[in-house]
């Protein structure tokens, strides 16, 4: 059996600005300790939502370890967006269609990264239920651009 290949396009200017999010939350991962900033620590699940010594335990015995896979899936995004590093072409037009193809794994990747990067948006804009989100506020709005690639592309996972 083939593995499934999902397309997805963004304009050359959405993949720019989608790489240097990533960008910024890969530093993020890296730069910061889970115990001082809340986005980091948001990514980590409670595992014992009674118990907050043994959530605190438990996020020290794994934290490092899920938050590298996070930084691994970012690293993933970077490299199919072909932004790794780089910079988009000034030649370049950015309104033009790139084709990102994506195999399941790099799909999954993308959808772990796109879900944490709104975590983290969500925790800095203070979102902790649907009440809290105004969709009029222009600073939702990268909040609300990742949530719609996000579905879109679990919209076509579910597809296959």
């Amino acid at each position: 059996m083939s593995e499934r290949i999902v397309v997805m396009e963004v304009s050359g200017l959405e993949a720019l600005h989608l790489a240097g999010i990533v960008g910024q939350f890969r530093d993020l991962l890296a730069e910061t300790r889970a115990d001082t900033d809340p986005a980091v620590t948001r990514l980590l699940p409670d595992a014992y939502p009674d118990d907050a010594q043994a959530s605190r335990e438990f996020r020290r015995l794994t934290g490092a370890d899920l938050l590298q896979r996070r930084a691994d899936d970012a690293a993933t995004v970077l490299r199919t967006l072909g932004h790794d590093g780089a910079d988009l072409d000034p030649e370049s037009d950015p309104d033009a269609a790139i084709a990102v193809a994506l195999g399941e794994t790099e799909a999954l990747a993308w959808m772990r990264t796109l879900a944490a990067v709104r975590l983290v948006l969500a925790t800095r804009l203070g979102i902790q239920t649907d009440d809290d989100h105004h969709p009029d506020d222009p600073r939702f709005g990268v909040y609300d651009w990742i949530g719609y690639r996000l579905d879109g592309l679990m919209t076509a996972l579910d597809r296959g």
